[in-house]
């Protein structure tokens, strides 16, 4: 590939990585309900399903998913289902913290939970396949090694992991957390609502 095709791909990878959805609201609510280390978890493991993904398309064996509309679609209703769920919890959650002291956690939410939310987000969400295998198709030729496939998957996954991870760093910061967190109730609301609409979305399609 040429350079000006790894730049286009770049450009693209990072546009997809930014648009905001259900992948921010969930990464907003376990830094907000956790901490900075529980936020950054939830964003690697959100790469992790990402990658998972790109890798699959890139090997050629996502096909059997997308090809396969019964299986599509569990997974379509799985990932509703789960966002729905992340929806009515982080809506229902009461808003409050323990106090930020050093070393003391701030909630109940622990780092497996915040990791498998992160993950079951982007990996219960099989039209990251179909992007992926329209995305790649426009830089893939009868040329291109398997390597250069693979390279261009982790770059998909590395703008994902870099950019939440980024937005984690951010809003787990000790001087803004505590502000976020005065208006806890209201964000985690609004997260909320966002994860259960997009699971609404999902399921009226």
């Amino acid at each position: 590939m040429s350079v000006s095709s790894w730049l286009s791909l770049l450009a693209i990878c990072v546009l997809g990585a930014i648009s905001p959805g259900p992948s921010l609201a969930a990464v907003m609510k376990s830094t907000l309900q956790g901490s900075r280390n529980h936020g950054l978890v939830t964003a690697i493991a959100h790469a992790t399903g990402i990658g998972i993904y790109a890798f699959l398309v890139a090997a050629g064996m996502a096909v059997v998913i997308t090809r396969t509309p019964w299986l599509f679609e569990l997974i379509t209703w799985l990932g509703a289902a789960y966002l729905a769920w992340l929806g009515y919890k982080a809506i229902s959650a009461s808003g409050t913290f323990i106090a930020d002291v050093p070393g003391q956690q701030a909630s109940s939410l622990s780092l497996r939970q915040a990791a498998l939310d992160g993950f079951l987000i982007s990996f219960l969400n099989p039209k990251i396949a179909v992007f992926f295998l329209a995305l790649f198709s426009q830089f893939v030729t009868t040329e291109t090694t398997l390597a250069t496939k693979l390279l261009m998957a982790l770059m998909a996954t590395l703008c994902d992991g870099l950019w939440y991870c980024l937005i984690a760093g951010v809003a787990g910061h000790a001087s803004i957390l505590p502000t976020l967190r005065k208006r806890a109730k209201l964000i985690s609301r609004l997260c909320g609502g966002l994860l259960i609409l997009v699971a609404l979305r999902i399921l009226m399609m």
